[in-house]
């Protein structure tokens, strides 16, 4: 089975450095070395310009459409968030908007926060996941939360981390597995109905 899962990373920070982008890059080193990815990761604070204005997709500049469709056709989606005032960014979330109600049906998504102390992290369950749901995407079984303690330094410095990373990929991998084989199947199946 070679099919490589298209995946996007999405970074919720508006902020460069920031934690999140920390957490998301030590999830995307885990996940690759389980799985063939091919990653394009969106910043959000890249987007300020393009996606804060925009009301629907016609009103995207292509920087923006790009990031937007470039969600909509991953395989698989790593979303990454951090806490302002007990929920995600405004602007995340906007982002989120902009998508298609229909696009992520069933595309497995892996959720991950980071925030100023351990009581935000269930921001995971109650407002990424439900954010998720709407979609009919699959949000995978856990999600990782990182604190200041955890990450310093640009570096994941928690060994409790480190491991909660292992065992959300340990738990992800036989589900990004089971699609890269329905992919693979749909791939052989296309060209065979063209030529009918």
């Amino acid at each position: 089975m070679s099919r490589i899962l298209q995946t996007v990373i999405v970074n919720g920070s508006l902020s460069r450095p920031s934690r999140t982008r920390v957490l998301l890059d030590a999830l995307h080193e885990r996940l690759a070395e389980q799985l063939p990815l091919k990653v394009q990761t969106i910043d959000l604070v890249d987007l300020l310009p393009d996606v804060g204005a925009a009301l629907s997709q016609d009103a995207l500049s292509p920087k923006g459409l790009q990031a937007v469709q470039a969600i909509e056709q991953a395989d698989f989606l790593v979303v990454g968030s951090p806490v302002f005032r007990a929920s995600l960014p405004g602007l995340l979330k906007h982002l989120f908007d902009l998508v298609g109600q229909h696009a992520l049906h069933g595309t497995p998504v892996l959720l991950a926060a980071t925030g100023g102390s351990a009581r935000h992290s269930l921001v995971l369950d109650h407002q990424l996941r439900p954010l998720f749901g709407f979609f009919s995407a699959l949000t995978l079984p856990i999600g990782v939360y990182a604190t200041p303690q955890d990450i310093d330094n640009g570096e994941v410095v928690s060994d409790a981390l480190r491991q909660h990373i292992d065992l959300a990929v340990q738990l992800a991998t036989p589900v990004l597995q089971g699609v890269r084989q329905r992919l693979a199947q749909q791939d052989t199946i296309r060209p065979l109905a063209v030529a009918a």
